[in-house]
């Protein structure tokens, strides 16, 4: 399957998509996590394209990078939507440090988002996709990046994978979850995970269901990563989420 490097809303973007008779149904975004590269999360269309072979002609999917670059940092190639303190979460994690965390808005965040929501925006135009006809989603940072901006929109989207995501910027999601009303979210989160512990995740799904979501949380017994039925349940969300309708 060719991958095609482009440029949406200012982010360099990775897209699949295999152009029949028709144009896509729905466009999938799924963003990476701190420190990866701008085309780590591309490595799941293969699984994806397994799971439902015809995936890549009922949605576009699109892999943007990040808009930092972690070179300097010592991490050659690796992207970050804001930057993270690792050392001290991993190996400092204090109970003050972990409820700020959950509480806090980052610094990056809006930069972010404004970057994700003009991607959503220059995309929709050229496939001819409303907001709601985007299914957003991530691993780790970059899942909640596509939350923040799924509680944002001025439609829910058609659907939100947070994949190792985490509860944070609680005074601002709480009440947007709350006025966003039902939302389908697909979660994973490991039960031993050591970057992100899993009741940070778990922090996340309850918030959700509290606001009315139909939320598929996935317990796994691993570490901080994308399980194969995690995957098996993001090409099932996708498919279902490609033949429930097609916004103008």
């Amino acid at each position: 399957m060719q991958v095609q490097k482009t440029a949406f809303g200012g982010l360099t973007s990775y897209v699949v998509h295999q152009p029949g008779d028709a144009p896509p149904r729905l466009a999938v975004v799924l963003c990476h996590g701190y420190g990866a590269t701008g085309t780590d999360l591309v490595g799941l269309v293969r699984p994806l394209l397994i799971a439902d072979p015809a995936l890549a002609e009922k949605a576009a999917l699109i892999f943007p990078a990040a808009p930092l670059d972690l070179s300097t940092q010592g991490l050659p190639g690796g992207r970050a939507w804001w930057h993270v303190d690792l050392d001290r979460l991993i190996n400092r994690p204090t109970p003050d440090l972990l409820d700020q965390f959950r509480r806090a808005a980052p610094a990056g965040l809006t930069e972010s988002r404004h970057l994700l929501l003009s991607l959503i925006e220059e995309a929709g135009q050229q496939f001819g996709l409303s907001a709601d006809r985007f299914l957003l989603g991530g691993f780790s940072q970059g899942a909640m990046l596509t939350t923040d901006v799924a509680l944002r929109l001025p439609v829910a989207p058609a659907g939100l994978a947070a994949l190792s995501g985490a509860l944070i910027n609680e005074a601002e999601w709480r009440p947007l979850a709350m006025q966003r009303g039902p939302l389908t979210v697909l979660q994973s989160h490991g039960t031993h995970d050591s970057i992100l512990p899993f009741p940070m995740g778990a922090a996340l799904r309850d918030l959700l269901l509290e606001a009315g979501a139909d939320v598929d949380f996935i317990a796994f017994a691993g570490d901080h990563e994308i399980p194969p039925p995690a995957v098996s349940r993001l090409a099932g969300l996708i498919s279902k989420a490609a033949t429930s309708g097609r916004g103008l």
